[in-house]
């Protein structure tokens, strides 16, 4: 197929036959895994997973590439889903799904919040990324690349940098290196849903300025003697912060 890609939906194409045995190795599909992939593109995962699967779902918003897919593999084995990967509902194809894409770029860090609502459907996902991107969300506390991303995923999954992919592996080739993770959705939540929201608020209040301490950046939410109650330093940044403090922080609040 002759498929020029296009900025606007971040189409960068996996060309590198080596890369893909990788992460159809890291997948370990079964015959029967509820399997989705977001993205197919110019199908480079495409073909390897129907060779895995009885059945294969993807999800596509290039009308184009929506109709070669339907040319190329016609028959009962691939469900295609034409639209926005950003407002397709996950939980609508069943449980213990398994999810995996090469993500653009451009829309990765919403397409992550958003299949995080999906969690209770969701076996795990494998995803190539912008190393970047990665790196942030695997971080530490008390590291150069953590922050609100690392909390707000951390809380919900647990995941894994598998391996990194160099720009040439791709067509046209971007200008970063990307990077390969996986992501198991927590089965016991950090934190209870109805306190889903005040935790947000009170991690992206923490990092919206990172280099203030606590005391600065909280003073709406609490006080000096709340800081001896939870027995956190008030002159630690946001990024000293685990994702456990934050949860205990939350914790305190609801229960003040």
């Amino acid at each position: 197929m002759q498929h020029v890609p296009r900025k606007r939906f971040g189409q960068n194409f996996l060309i590198d036959t080596e890369i893909v045995s990788d992460i159809i190795s890291a997948i370990h599909s079964a015959s029967d895994d509820l399997l989705v992939e977001i993205g197919p593109g110019l199908a480079a995962l495409t073909r390897p997973l129907l060779q895995t699967v009885d059945h294969l779902h993807v999800v596509e918003i290039d009308r184009n590439i929506v109709e070669h897919l339907q040319q190329q593999f016609a028959g009962d084995k691939l469900t295609i889903h034409s639209g926005d990967a950003l407002e397709f509902d996950y939980a609508s194809l069943g449980q213990n799904l398994r999810v995996v894409g090469n993500l653009p770029y451009n829309i990765s860090t919403p397409l992550l919040f958003h299949l995080s609502q999906f969690t209770s459907s969701i076996r795990d996902l494998h995803f190539m990324l912008q190393k970047e991107v990665v790196e942030r969300m695997v971080a530490s506390p008390s590291t150069p690349h953590y922050g609100r991303l690392s909390v707000m995923l951390q809380c919900r999954f647990e995941m894994e940098q598998l391996f990194l992919v160099p720009p040439e592996s791709f067509r046209p080739m971007p200008k970063v290196e990307s990077a390969v993770v996986r992501l198991i959705p927590r089965r016991q939540p950090v934190i209870a849903p109805n306190r889903e929201k005040l935790f947000a608020n009170i991690v992206s209040t923490a990092f919206s300025q990172r280099r203030k301490t606590l005391r600065n950046t909280l003073r709406q939410y609490l006080t000096p003697e709340d800081y001896a109650a939870i027995e956190i330093d008030p002159g630690l940044r946001a990024e000293n912060l685990s994702v456990a403090q934050f949860s205990h922080i939350t914790d305190y609040l609801s229960e003040r």
